[in-house]
């Protein structure tokens, strides 16, 4: 495949000196944009839409024709894993992702097995090459799955939740079985971000989206502990370069330090975490990622860049730092104060690294 033209998000992944902030964005391709919507409602609906890999590829390549972003990240859901595993995915209007077959019985629970990616999921493989093709070494592509937490917390419960109670009932009540499903989706999770590596994925990102739901104790034990098995079975060099893994755990800015240690390469901040302390939290061990909030984004153009620049400021010019958001962006977006702040980031950030005197440019933080 072509050479990378762009490979300022690896660098800053690796936490190496760079020109400016690499910036994308959770989400980016998605209803904010009026050409996604035109597309969807021309596939009929959004799984027609993720499991059409023409149109997956296309619309994860829409929102970098409008924007010059550092990244592409695979147009997909992070409920494909249960869906493959048969617990019959489908989306209820204006009520999001639901399973036809939640995990509610022992016998399904113990029948439960990881699927075969090449199998069960090869469409999103199929999109991830065709992306890596249509991007001619553009920019790199980012894989992603769902935390094995937060599948089961889907896979349980059968929808979304506020507090997920039937998850929460059987943790406490049979933690046993959790762990079985934990155990499962961490060995599909990793089954399945190796084939997107092995299909053109250049780095791979873990959403934790319902982490941050569990107590200290609990976040180590049903969460972080199954992101670790993960991140231990993944391909960590492919093409000759290093694949960078990026956790996110909304809600779990307490843990930083756990997160940190666990051998990740970068970590995701929701917009809630306060950026200087973060990166004085964890020093240079790991990358950090975030962390505007996403209703930022609502705001006027020259808010936005505000908003920017004082994000930035909080990370400071230390490598080791990838611009986005604290959560996905929302369809309320406006597609001029997306424009307004990857320019802001790339201007802003080079001017930042172009005052600092040559040696501490070069120097990462002290852990």
């Amino acid at each position: 495949m072509s050479p990378l033209e762009n490979d300022t998000l690896l660098r800053a992944l690796a936490r190496e000196p760079t020109d400016y902030t690499p910036l994308w964005l959770m989400r980016q391709a998605g209803r904010y944009l009026p050409e996604y919507n035109a597309l969807r409602a021309r596939a009929g609906s959004f799984l027609a839409l993720a499991k059409t890999p023409a149109l997956a590829c296309e619309v994860t390549l829409q929102p970098l024709e409008r924007f010059p972003l550092d990244a592409a990240i695979l147009f997909s859901d992070i409920l494909t894993v249960p869906d493959a595993m048969g617990l019959g995915l489908y989306f209820a209007d204006g009520e999001g992702p639901r399973f036809e077959r939640p995990l509610r019985d022992e016998a399904a629970i113990r029948r439960l097995a990881a699927p075969d990616p090449a199998a069960e999921l090869d469409y999103v493989l199929e999109a991830v090459r065709q992306i890596r093709r249509a991007l001619a070494g553009r920019v790199p592509l980012i894989g992603f799955s769902g935390s094995p937490y937060t599948l089961a917390c889907y896979m349980v419960e059968g929808s979304g939740s506020s507090d997920f109670p039937a998850l929460k009932k059987m943790l406490f009540a049979r933690p046993d079985l959790l762990h079985h499903i934990l155990e499962i989706n961490a060995q599909a999770v990793a089954a399945y971000l190796n084939a997107q590596i092995e299909a053109g994925a250049q780095a791979v990102m873990i959403f934790d989206t319902w982490g941050g739901n569990l107590s200290a104790a609990g976040y180590e034990e049903y969460s972080l502990a199954y992101a670790r098995r993960v991140l231990a079975a993944l391909t960590r060099r492919h093409d000759g370069r290093k694949v960078p893994a990026i956790l996110f755990t909304k809600g779990g800015g307490q843990w930083l330090e756990s997160m940190a240690a666990s051998g990740f390469d970068a970590i995701g901040l929701d917009w809630t975490a306060d950026a200087a302390q973060a990166r004085h939290r964890v020093g240079a061990r790991v990358a950090l990622q975030g962390n505007l909030d996403p209703a930022a984004l609502y705001a006027p153009p020259e808010r936005v860049r505000a908003e920017a620049r004082r994000v930035l400021d909080a990370f400071g010019p230390t490598p080791g730092h990838v611009f986005n958001l604290g959560h996905g962006i929302t369809p309320q977006a406006s597609p001029d104060a997306v424009a307004a702040l990857v320019d802001e980031v790339r201007t802003y950030s080079r001017a930042m690294r172009e005052s600092r005197p040559a040696a501490s440019r070069a120097r990462p933080a002290s852990a």
